[in-house]
């Protein structure tokens, strides 16, 4: 049976992965000017980010900084998670994105973009599921 954690680490994915598909979708689509592209480099994204999204989660979890007095469950927490997470997801955005494309200037452009879109909708993200008690321990 999975752990209490993991569930709510694997619904926290799910969500984080549908408001994050819809973003690159309407990105790609205004960048490239082709909603097939869009759709393409979106729904690619799916399997990719589920994945490191998941271990993003995983690792987050198990870094205790708050012992250590460095980082405790606060907005500068999920403030850095945040930049973790985008580090990560605009490199496979960009990635994904040139390889779908053909252009590398291209990739660079929608990974930049959502450089902005994302990193503010992740910390939304964030702060609504801070608030929501699905998974935790009692």
């Amino acid at each position: 049976m999975l752990g209490r954690s993991r569930k709510r680490h694997i619904a926290k994915t799910i969500t984080w992965r549908f408001v994050g598909t819809l973003d690159t979708i309407l990105i790609s689509w205004f960048i490239t000017g082709d909603l097939w592209a869009g759709l393409k480099i979106g729904f690619a994204e799916v399997t990719t980010k589920m994945i490191l999204y998941y271990l993003h989660e995983r690792a987050w979890f198990k870094i205790n900084l708050t012992k250590a007095g460095i980082i405790r469950e606060s907005r500068v927490r999920h403030i850095a998670k945040a930049l973790t997470w985008r580090t990560v997801g605009t490199l496979d955005t960009m990635m994904l994105s040139w390889i779908i494309t053909g252009n590398p200037l291209a990739g660079l452009k929608i990974g930049l973009s959502e450089l902005l879109t994302k990193t503010i909708l992740y910390y939304i993200h964030e702060r609504v599921w801070y608030k929501v008690n699905y998974g935790l321990k009692d």
